[in-house]
């Protein structure tokens, strides 16, 4: 049975996100509020919880799992950027974007992209995730909470908890989110390339 907390959209109660990062650090998995819509996160570095991860949404390791980060200087850490990347992610972040990039040694193996070498980085614009970045003072892993064979993300805290309190830990209810997931740019070639519309503007990178 998943724990349910309700927190604060803009003003997050640190003792609840206190005990989500204790559940989190306990090899859990967390569904949480962002900018778009509502993640499932989990530690980057626990193999079983991100091969629950995949369970739960039903994908493979084909499919970009997503490096939420505190701010631009740590997506530095874990992938390779240049100036035309730098200046783009700078424009656009924090906000409702994915971005598709080489990893950097710092990232396990397993979570790249097997023939590609790439991740999924993105800076969340939201109180709540924002705070259990800063909090845990690492990046979290995660990917949009849509389940096997819909189009949509769950939205609704209680409909999350409803269809997953047997499969993950915790449910953070900071209220609706956008039922629109981020958008998904590609940055490996030498233009961008759009993977997936989604809720963040598509004019910086001229598309």
């Amino acid at each position: 049975m998943s724990q349910y907390f309700e927190i604060h959209p803009e003003n997050p109660q640190l003792r609840l996100i206190r005990q989500a990062i204790q559940i989190i650090d306990k090899g859990g998995i967390v569904a949480v509020p962002t900018d778009s819509c509502y993640a499932l996160v989990c530690q980057l570095d626990d193999k079983n919880a991100v091969e629950r991860l995949r369970r739960i949404r039903g994908v493979d390791d084909k499919h970009h799992l997503t490096l939420l980060c505190r701010d631009l200087s740590e997506i530095a850490q874990y992938a390779k950027i240049d100036n035309h990347q730098y200046r783009l992610l700078k424009a656009t972040t924090p906000g409702p974007y994915t971005f598709i990039l080489e990893a950097t040694r710092e990232v396990p193996r397993r979570l790249s992209h097997p023939a590609r070498k790439t991740i999924g980085l993105r800076v969340p614009e939201n109180p709540i995730m924002h705070a259990l970045l800063a909090e845990r003072e690492q990046p979290l892993l995660g990917t949009t909470l849509i389940m096997p064979g819909q189009e949509d993300a769950l939205n609704d805290p209680e409909e999350i908890r409803d269809q997953l309190e047997k499969q993950i830990e915790l449910v953070i209810d900071g209220g609706a989110c956008s039922l629109d997931p981020t958008t998904v740019i590609d940055l490996t070639g030498s233009e961008p390339v759009l993977i997936r519309r989604g809720r963040g503007d598509l004019t910086p990178f001229a598309l």
